[in-house]
């Protein structure tokens, strides 16, 4: 038999895990990212760093 700490801490994990999985979600219709059509040149600049954007409810 588990201790009743033991016990305890398994349901509260799982109360956790139920917690974030049934959060509500959208996903947004976003198109796929395409890098531009261009000729390469000698003195190219590097690209922009990616840009993330979160929204925390």
């Amino acid at each position: 038999m588990l201790d009743a700490y033991i016990i305890e801490q398994i349901r509260k994990r799982d109360e956790e895990r139920r917690r974030i999985y049934d959060r509500p979600a959208i996903e947004l219709p976003l198109e796929p990212l395409r890098p531009p059509e261009r000729e390469p040149e000698a003195d190219d600049e590097p690209p922009e760093p990616r840009r993330v954007i979160i929204i925390d409810l």
